[in-house]
């Protein structure tokens, strides 16, 4: 985050923190007791003005207090029965690329912050300060004091409201007073229902010695063991609620509500009795049997060190050149189809008097012509038949022909002759051969020979 945001971030807080705190003391309570001192007001507004202190106290801890950082040189034990966190990958020891330092049990790089913190649970914008291990426990308290303080405050409004009920016009409240009063509600009420469950969540954390981070490593721990992946994985640092909460808060319950400095260097934990050699957080298996991934020699290469077959020039001269070499240079070849109208068969002179080349024709290239014959695919992939523009002539001049009423078509008496005729036309023309001559048994025929309906 910025830190012009971050500021404003926290002023912002503290604006939501200062403004039910003063106006309900000035605007509301005071003066409802006659704006004199008295031991009544005293009682009710001094746990208040205590609260409300603890609470900007703890804020401004969970603010300044360096969360942990993992000092330099710092290396795992591997030879403490202790034991250390491990890669999933490799097995090796946790180490941070960006740090270029290893990583302690329960650390985790911040980006906002830029290093690896001890026990991160989080990175807090209304703190612009990341939560760790050396200042968890402010933060802790800091939601337990907007809690309560929270709801002190809305017991003396409501106690106010509550007190102008059955008494006379002196006791009513002013116009100031009403707006204060409504005002007080607006910002009390959405505090303490946003910030009750988000404490919630964290006072329950506390008890199972959880991080934010590990809560959702459990939640996908618990669906792996749901779908049957994995067998039940105890969480190896959960040591009981009391030695959960005294971890954090240190070993005087009296003193868990005071700013106090968490025991321990934040690089090593206890871990339950049960689960010495723990293996947190349980892998997949189905992510087992995965190779290791190792990046190739060049950031050039693709796959088996080949190149990229995206990246092989495809231009029309280059194809053309690759089909050419396995054909002969002596066999023309036509650019166009076959069914092209003005596809010429090859060695055929079409220009009487001008030998056939392949250089004759304009439209002929060597190095454009790739060799194979190029069909034509619809977006399904399947062939597109070819069109040839006499077909489709034909084919529509027959479709208009065919519409009822349209046209009046003749038909001549010739062609209502019986196939008879058309049979015996075929058999007698098969023997004919030449104009003139004899071929085998048949002789020449002259005209007069061949009957009237066959010439």
């Amino acid at each position: 985050m910025h830190p012009i945001l971050g500021r404003i971030a926290i002023g912002f807080v503290l604006f939501l923190i200062l403004f039910p705190v003063l106006t309900c003391q000035v605007y509301i309570i005071w003066p409802w007791y006659g704006r004199e001192v008295s031991v009544e007001l005293i009682t009710i507004l001094f746990p208040f003005n205590v609260l409300a202190i603890s609470l900007l106290w703890n804020y401004y801890l969970c603010i300044v207090t360096d969360p942990g950082e993992v000092p330099d040189g710092w290396k795992p034990d591997t030879q403490s029965s202790e034991g250390y966190e491990v890669k999933r990958l490799t097995g090796s020891p946790r180490f941070c690329r960006t740090c270029q330092k290893f990583k302690p049990p329960r650390s985790h790089h911040c980006k906002q912050c830029n290093r690896c913190v001890l026990r991160m649970d989080h990175h807090c914008p209304w703190t612009n300060n990341c939560i760790g291990y050396f200042n968890y426990g402010h933060f802790i308290r800091f939601l337990f004091y907007v809690d309560v303080t929270c709801s002190y405050h809305l017991a003396m409004v409501s106690y106010r409201v509550m007190a102008t009920s059955g008494r006379w016009y002196h006791d009513q409240p002013t116009g100031a007073e009403l707006i204060f009063i409504i005002l007080n509600y607006v910002f009390a009420v959405p505090v303490i229902l946003v910030v009750g469950g988000f404490s919630l969540y964290h006072f329950h954390s506390l008890m199972g010695n959880t991080t934010t981070i590990e809560g959702w490593e459990k939640d996908k721990a618990a669906m792996l063991r749901r779908h049957g992946k994995i067998e039940e994985v105890k969480f190896p640092y959960n040591l009981g609620v009391r030695r959960n909460i005294a971890s954090i808060l240190g070993n005087n319950p009296l003193l868990w509500c005071c700013p106090t400095v968490p025991p321990g260097t934040g690089l090593r934990y206890q871990l339950s009795v049960a689960d010495e050699h723990h293996n947190w957080p349980p892998r997949d298996p189905a992510l087992a049997n995965q190779l290791p991934f190792k990046l190739p020699d060049s950031p050039w290469t693709y796959e088996n060190g080949d190149v990229n077959p995206n990246l092989r020039p495809s231009n029309s001269q280059l194809r053309g050149v690759n089909g050419n070499r396995h054909k002969s240079t002596q066999d023309p070849v036509s650019v166009l189809p076959p069914y092209h109208l003005d596809y010429e068969v090859p060695g055929v002179d079409s220009h009487p008097g001008r030998p056939y080349s392949p250089g004759n024709d304009s439209d002929y290239s060597e190095e454009g012509y790739s060799g194979a014959t190029r069909v034509r695919r619809g977006s399904e992939g399947y062939e597109v038949r070819p069109v040839n523009r006499e077909q489709m002539l034909q084919e529509y001049v027959q479709d208009r022909i065919n519409e009822t009423g349209r046209y009046q078509v003749y038909e001549s008496e010739h062609s209502l002759e019986t196939s008879d005729d058309d049979f015996e036309k075929d058999e007698f023309w098969e023997n004919i051969d030449e104009p003139s001559g004899e071929v085998g048994n048949v002789r020449t025929m002259s005209d007069d020979d061949v009957p009237l309906a066959l010439r």
